[in-house]
Formats: C-alpha cells, structure tokens, sequence
C-alpha cells in the first residue's frame, strides 16, 4: 500500500490519546508530552539506556501468562520462545507455570540456565541438528516433535529408554495470514502430509515411529501459521486432527492421548488491525474437540497450545531517536535503527504505528515515512501521522515490539544490537546489553 492510499485511513487527527489496544495495558500519556511505560518515563529510559531500545512491560508478560491459564485451564500452554528467548522472560513464564516450546540447542540452553523445568519442554522444528536433538535428550525435555523420517530414526539411534514424541502433521487447513507465515497446508516445509500419495505422510510416519523401541509415541502435533485472528481455522484444524488420531486407532490400535494445536495467535500491531479472541477461542476450540471426539467416540485428547507473540508482542515498545527529516513530495523521518532491529515490515509488509514522546507540540499533524538506517529501500518501518516540527533528536515510540524483533535483530551494516530492558512498577532492569563494537570486531 503506498503512502498516498494510506492518508484516508491515517486521518491526522490530534495525538493526545493512545490508539487503544496497540499500547501495552501499563502505557500512559504523561505531562509535556511524556510517555509512561510501565510507571517510567520514556524520555529518562531513552536518557539512561539509550537508543534505539526495546522496552519490555514484565507485569504484563506475567498477567497475559497468567489470562492463557485461566481461560484454558485444561490445557498445557507452551510459551513459544522463538517470540522473544531470554533467561529473564523465560523465568517469568516458568514462575506463571507455563511449559517451554523450543527449536534448537540454543533455546535448550537458555531453558537450561535458569533451571526450567526439562518434562515441561518441548522441541520441535522442521530440520532438527544432532546437536539439537543431543541437548533436547541430554537435558531430558518432556517432548520432541518429529518432522521427517529422517528425523526419526535419527533420535531413535540417540535416544535411549522410551523417549516420548509427537508427529506433526500438515493438517490442510490455512491460516488466512501472510505466505511466508502460513505453515498448514501441503507444500510446505513443514509436517507430515494427510496425503496417501505423498511419500512422507502420516502413515510412514506413524509405523517408522512404533519400529523404534527407543521411541514412545504420544500424541500429534501441529501448527497453521502465525498473527492467525480467525477462530474458526483452529475449530478446523481440531476437527481434522481428531480424524487423523481416530484413523491412527482404528489402523494401528492405539489410542494417541496428546494432541498439540500449535499457536501464531494474531495481535494488532497497527490501528484497526484484528486482535485474538482468546476467551472466544477457548470456547470454541472446547466444543469443537468435545463434539468431534463424541462423534467418532475417542476420549478427548490432552490439549496443548503454544503461544508466543501473544504473551510477549502487546508489552513491548521501541524507543528510537530521530537523526534526519527530509522534506520533498514525500516527507522521510530517519531514526537511529530500522530493518536491523526490526525486519518484519521487509520480511511480511508488516505496518506499524509510532508517535513522538517527550515534549508537548501544537504543530499539526501530517503524513510521514519512518525509515531505518540502513542501506536498503525497504527499510521503512511505518507510514505515519507525525507533528509537522518535528526535528532531529526527538523520540519516536513504536508499540507492539516485544515479540521477533530482538529474536530477529541482525548486523546488517554492523550495526550492533538494541538492548532490551524490563521495567515493572517504575523500575528498570537491564534484561539484554547493547551490542557494543568490541562485540562485533570479536567475530569479524
């Protein structure tokens, strides 16, 4: 969408509100233009931790864990760390009783330092090292997922006693998401194939797992994609899986009792952008698996989830500051990061929102481009209303950052790394160091 179709929608109206639902739930506007962040003033953190910075609301990591539990209480909700592995928000999640997703060794080692509970783990993952799968048995997680009969019978080789597993199947079903995020229908990398045609489907998969005494198979696992606000696409998903774990009885005799429904659930990260029904989900997903199991008279199965970007996207902010503002027919404001902290607007067309913090303006508001530092004409990280004096120096804040954005920092033009900082009740604790350039000249 170019900027000139964006401007109705935009509408330039006053900044003295926050858009609801985009702003973690602790954000305020305070005097002078202050934003407060978890009961801190941006413009100190900025001040004292520098910039660019991401800012992370702890209290509302906690009590986003802690809405997961209550509206699913049946269920094993398993954060998916690929959203945002630290030892400090790992420790939260595991203080609010949540299981672990991880995918590789480094994940495991995270999980390992701050004593996570290892059968509260799971591993998972398309392409699976040695080195994976070793930490995965060393620590002795409570779940691996498989993805290949080559990964088969390379954990049945490493494991030893009665591993247990699930196999992940490519159920069919889409997500209504992005392509480079849609992960449940065929002809993706990842899953085992509902298929008979297909070489690697569900069938091989199923009798290569029960021919390794080394393995004990649980249960099956699977996942449509991630920022999915359709509801009905899990009911979907529930339906098909039941049929595929009825099959398995019927063909093989035994009653899988596992089944993981994945995560990818959606949160707005720009004004009017869908956000996730979670009661509505649990609901629904409730009903769905109880009348599918009714019908073909299999016990419901043990239920896991997996949600990521949902517990940790809505806290989290970025801080930039801004180093140029180039007027023409389009107006450029240039902050001091862009794809290097934040490559989803270049990987998915992601759109965001951002506003000036830590000074009060009367100026009016009119239609900018936010751009990164970097050497590529895809760095723009929004199309915004901005004051129009704004100038070199000021502070951007951009909501919605907390999840894939330190995961997928990058060096790109050795740019070093944001710190990440968690603040709680008006106290700052610095979670992640910045980047330094000895950091950088270390491995160049």
């Amino acid at each position: 969408m170019t900027l000139s179709e964006l401007l109705p929608s935009l509408g330039c109206e006053a900044a003295d509100h926050l858009e609801p639902g985009l702003w973690p739930q602790g954000t305020k506007l305070g005097e002078g233009g202050e934003l407060l962040f978890a009961g801190a003033p941006v413009s100190h953190l900025a001040a004292r931790f520098g910039t660019p910075a991401y800012l992370l609301d702890e209290e509302q990591v906690r009590e986003t864990a802690r809405a997961y539990r209550r509206a699913m209480p049946e269920a094993d909700v398993a954060f998916a760390s690929k959203a945002l592995c630290t030892r400090a928000v790992l420790r939260w999640v595991a203080e609010e009783g949540l299981s672990l997703d991880t995918c590789s060794a480094g994940e495991i080692a995270v999980a390992r330092a701050v004593g996570f509970p290892a059968e509260r783990i799971l591993l998972h993952g398309n392409a699976k090292t040695p080195e994976d799968l070793k930490a995965a048995l060393q620590y002795g997680v409570g779940r691996i997922v498989l993805d290949s009969l080559d990964e088969v019978e390379q954990l049945g080789a490493l494991a030893h006693g009665a591993q247990r597993v699930l196999i992940r199947v490519t159920p069919g079903v889409s997500g209504d998401t992005h392509a480079a995020i849609t992960t449940g229908t065929e002809g993706q990398k990842f899953g085992f194939s509902l298929r008979p045609d297909v070489r690697d489907n569900v069938d091989r998969a199923v009798a290569a797992v029960l021919s390794q005494p080394s393995l004990q198979l649980t249960g099956l696992h699977c996942h449509i994609g991630s920022q999915v606000s359709r509801v009905d696409r899990y009911e979907e998903a529930a339906r098909r899986m039941v049929e595929v774990l009825v099959h398995i009885r019927d063909q093989y005799g035994i009653t899988l009792r596992d089944l993981d429904l994945g995560g990818g659930h959606a949160v707005p990260y720009a004004d009017r952008e869908a956000s996730f029904d979670l009661d509505g989900y649990a609901r629904r997903l409730r009903v769905a698996l109880s009348y599918e199991c009714l019908s073909h008279d299999f016990p419901v199965p043990r239920l896991t989830i997996e949600p990521g970007r949902a517990i940790v996207g809505p806290a989290g902010i970025t801080v930039y500051r801004v180093c140029a503002v180039k007027r023409g027919a389009r107006t450029f404001v240039a902050v001091d990061g862009g794809m290097s902290d934040n490559p989803r607007p270049a990987l998915y067309g992601a759109r965001y929102t951002a506003r000036l913090v830590g000074r009060r303006t009367k100026a009016a508001r009119t239609p900018m481009t936010v751009v990164g530092r970097h050497c590529e004409s895809g760095d723009v990280l929004a199309d915004v209303c901005l004051p129009d004096d704004i100038h070199v120096g000021d502070l951007l804040a951009v909501p919605c950052t907390g999840a894939y954005h330190h995961s997928l920092a990058s060096n790109y033009n050795l740019v070093g790394r944001p710190p990440l900082v968690g603040v709680r009740d008006g106290h700052a604790t610095l979670l992640v160091r910045r980047e330094t350039e000895e950091d950088l000249l270390r491995r160049c």
